[in-house]
C-alpha cells in the first residue's frame, strides 16, 4: 500500500505539472465532437470537469485534423470498439506528449462510454480511443491499481457503433495489427467539435462501482 501511494504521489505531482500547461477553463464543460465515418455519423459528449487533461488534449487532435482519415484498427465484439492510432495505409499515427491517468474521475466503463486506450503503464494514454460495446467495469480502477481513463460518452449513433461491433475481424497488414482488425476498413472521415447544445438523454453519466 506504501508502493501505490508513493506512485500516487508522484503522479500527482506530474499531473500538476501537466495542468500548468493547459486550460481546461477555455473549453465548454460538455464539448459535442461531430464524427463522420464510412459507415455512419457519430455524436460525442466529453466531460470537461471529470477528465479535463483527456479532454484537452483530445479536442486538440480533434482541432488539428489528426483524427482525419484514420481507422478504427481493432474491434472486439461484446468489448471495444478501438482507433485513433492508424491510417488508412495502416501507418502508425503518434504524438510526443503522454496524458496522466484520470480514470479515478467517479465514471465507469459503461456500454457508450468513451476511454482512452493506454499501455500496461498507467499513463501512457495520447491518441488512441475506445467505444465500449457493453459494461467493462473491469477496465475501471480499484484501490491498488490504476484503471481506463473514462472521458466521454456517445449521444447519437450508438445503433451504428452496434453495428460495426458485430462486423468480422482477423489478422492486419502489419505485424503489430496481428489480430482484431475489421476485414473492411472503418473510416474515421472526419471529427470537428461543433457550437451545439448537449443532447437532453435520460442517462445519467455512470459512477464507479
Amino acid at each position: 500500500m506504501k508502493k501505490f501511494a508513493a506512485i500516487l504521489t508522484l503522479t500527482l505531482i506530474s499531473f500538476s505539472s501537466y495542468a500548468e500547461d493547459i486550460a481546461p477553463a477555455e473549453l465548454p464543460p460538455s464539448p459535442q465532437i461531430e464524427v463522420k465515418t464510412n459507415a455512419g455519423d457519430l455524436r460525442m459528449e466529453l466531460f470537461t470537469s471529470k477528465a479535463p487533461l483527456h479532454v484537452r488534449n483530445f479536442v486538440d487532435l480533434v482541432n488539428s485534423g489528426f483524427y482525419d482519415n484514420t481507422i478504427f484498427h481493432r474491434l472486439v465484439s461484446g468489448f471495444v470498439i478501438q482507433g485513433g492510432g492508424y491510417d488508412t495505409d495502416y501507418k502508425m499515427k503518434t504524438v510526443d506528449k503522454v496524458i496522466p491517468n484520470e480514470s479515478g474521475n467517479g465514471l465507469s466503463n459503461r456500454r457508450g462510454y468513451v476511454g482512452m486506450a493506454r499501455t500496461a503503464d498507467p499513463h501512457t494514454a495520447d491518441t488512441q480511443f475506445y467505444i465500449n460495446l457493453a459494461d467493462n467495469i473491469a477496465l475501471d480502477p480499484r484501490p491498488t491499481r490504476w484503471g481506463y481513463t473514462v472521458f466521454g460518452r456517445i449521444t447519437r449513433g450508438m445503433e451504428i457503433v452496434d453495428e460495426i461491433g458485430y462486423r468480422a475481424t482477423g489478422p492486419g497488414p502489419t505485424p503489430e495489427l496481428a489480430k482484431d482488425v475489421p476485414q473492411e476498413p472503418i473510416i474515421v472521415i472526419s471529427m470537428k467539435m461543433v457550437d451545439e447544445a448537449p443532447i437532453e438523454t435520460s442517462e445519467a453519466a455512470p459512477e464507479s462501482e
